[in-house]
């Protein structure tokens, strides 16, 4: 049975990967400051802050010793809620962002590469956002964190490549977790695909990085937003003629 740890498991896009793996027969190990409580035998809940190395170091080290090798790391744990203009974040909430979304990973890698050692199989998917590249006003510390987060797999996909263990990102657009149904036509429209995206759209993504047999994706930053970022978008009074 293979291992995968996903942080920011708890909620949010992650309790759907959490899920959608365990469906899948994965050992899941659920990394989280909430307590989630999913009654599944083959889910595991791990209380770890990821701005904490020491806690981060202790949850690989009993995953490791516990239940062995570790096959999958999906880096997810985030924060987002610091969208403030420049002239109001403040430092101390800009360092919590990087901390959390882009140290906190890196710092999970670095575990899990260790705990992966000399195994012939191993996957690290990072997940991104559109807003590493496409943003809105006052997103800047998430934007510079999701930025980090895919130099961070370009990087890991060249030092790893001595290893079986491939390193991808996944960079969501609009992905509706809750209350889909009361989404208006113009949302769904706006997208290409015709409908705003859903967990299960990462979740599948996510799986299919996962099988054995694909180990020639690697580096890859796989857009998911129904082509959103395709779309020229300007005001209706702007005119080229």
């Amino acid at each position: 049975m293979e291992r995968v740890v996903i942080t920011g498991g708890a909620s949010g896009i992650g309790k759907f990967l959490a899920k959608g793996f365990a469906d899948k027969g994965y050992e899941v190990f659920v990394l989280d400051i909430i307590k989630q409580d999913f009654s599944r035998s083959n889910i595991h809940y791990f209380h770890v802050d990821l701005k904490n190395e020491d806690e981060i170091h202790k949850c690989f080290e009993t995953i490791k010793n516990q239940f062995g090798v570790i096959h999958i790391l999906i880096n997810n744990g985030a924060i987002s809620k610091f969208h403030k203009s420049i002239d109001k974040i403040t430092i101390e909430e800009f360092d919590q962002v990087i901390d959390t979304n882009l140290r906190g990973a890196f710092i999970c890698c670095k575990e899990f590469i260790e705990k992966n050692k000399n195994a012939d199989y191993g996957r690290i998917i990072n997940i991104a956002s559109t807003r590493f590249h496409q943003n809105e006003a006052n997103w800047d510390a998430y934007g510079a964190s999701k930025g980090g987060i895919i130099s961070l797999t370009n990087s890991l996909c060249i030092s790893l490549s001595n290893t079986g263990i491939t390193v991808n990102a996944i960079s969501p657009g609009w992905i509706e977790v809750e209350n889909y149904e009361n989404l208006t036509d113009n949302d769904h429209k706006q997208h290409p695909s015709g409908r705003v995206g859903k967990p299960i759209d990462i979740v599948n993504a996510c799986l299919f990085l996962c099988e054995k047999t694909n180990n020639f994706i690697n580096g890859a930053n796989l857009i998911i937003d129904g082509g959103m970022t395709k779309k020229i978008i300007y005001e209706e009074t702007f005119n080229f003629n």
